[in-house]
């Protein structure tokens, strides 16, 4: 599905030439961000992408923003590397802590997930529950940005640890997952709420549990949709929109490529070749 040698000529000559054909950049701690990949292909079919995973480091959530940071960075590099046109940061966590950082360091455009997931939760209702990392809810990075953009409405925020490990260790249906997603939105359903934001990207895999757990008025927000919507936005605004077909999407992770390859598939649709990246090999002068 992949030739590494094919992929990266054309990448040198779509970057010098045809700015327009070179991929765009995902990244997330594990397979959280295949929610934002499936939009891709959904919203924006003639993009190439290249998928980053940091397995290795997941989850996120429960990270130092120092470490965040250092790590959002050396994935931006990686990424840089392989002629990417935009980078979207398919982590709420790294959105949450590192966005506005790498921007003013990072010549490439990046986008985060948290402002377009706000602008769609706050056009849904008003009493918002968000579910996410614990590092993200500590940062109040979603209430802030919801209350910026509709200061009339309330905004409540619940700290998951183990829904990420549960999602990755692919126990979506256990009936212990079922047990903890009833734990983490009892404090939001006490609130009555009238909306639920994934303040995580991989939290829409948790979808059916989500939906049997919740009153049926609740409205879901998925900041995946959003994003990709934004990132169209842009590449439309700055001229790099692909017409042409794309190449095959590029997988690489930071841990075991076997174990992503095997989780990955259920929600591609088909068995992804996965390659494993060492931050080791990133030059350290770019790091600076």
């Amino acid at each position: 599905m992949y030739s590494s040698s094919i992929f990266e000529g054309n990448l040198d000559d779509f970057s010098d030439q045809e700015p327009q054909r070179a991929p765009i950049g995902i990244f997330d701690s594990g397979v959280g961000g295949l929610t934002v990949l499936r939009q891709l292909y959904r919203q924006l079919p003639n993009e190439s992408i290249v998928y980053f995973g940091d397995t290795a480091r997941l989850p996120y959530g429960i990270r130092s923003q120092a470490e965040i940071l250092r790590f959002t960075r050396e994935i931006i590099t990686w990424l840089q590397q392989q002629r990417v046109k935009m980078v979207i940061m398919a982590c709420n966590t790294s959105s949450a802590l590192a966005l506005e950082t790498v921007r003013q360091e990072f010549s490439i455009p990046i986008l985060g997930v948290i402002l377009p997931g706000a602008k769609a939760a706050v056009q849904q209702g008003k009493r918002i529950g968000v579910i996410a990392t614990p590092a993200t809810a500590k940062s109040n990075a979603y209430k802030h940005a919801i209350l910026e953009i509709a200061p009339d409405v309330q905004v409540w925020q619940v700290g998951c640890p183990e829904f990420v490990p549960l999602i990755e260790q692919n126990r979506i249906h256990d009936p212990y997952t079922a047990e903890v997603a009833r734990a983490y939105l009892e404090p939001l359903l006490e609130q009555e709420i009238d909306t639920l934001v994934h303040g995580c990207t991989h939290y829409p895999h948790l979808t059916p549990v989500l939906r049997s757990l919740l009153p049926s008025q609740v409205q879901l927000v998925d900041p995946a949709v959003h994003v990709v919507a934004a990132c169209a936005q842009e590449l439309d605004l700055l001229g790099l929109r692909n017409t042409h077909l794309p190449l095959p999407t590029r997988f690489a992770v930071s841990g075991c490529p076997k174990q992503f390859s095997q989780s990955g598939v259920q929600w591609l649709g088909y068995t992804p070749m996965v390659e494993e990246v060492s931050f080791t090999d990133i030059a350290i002068s770019q790091l600076q």
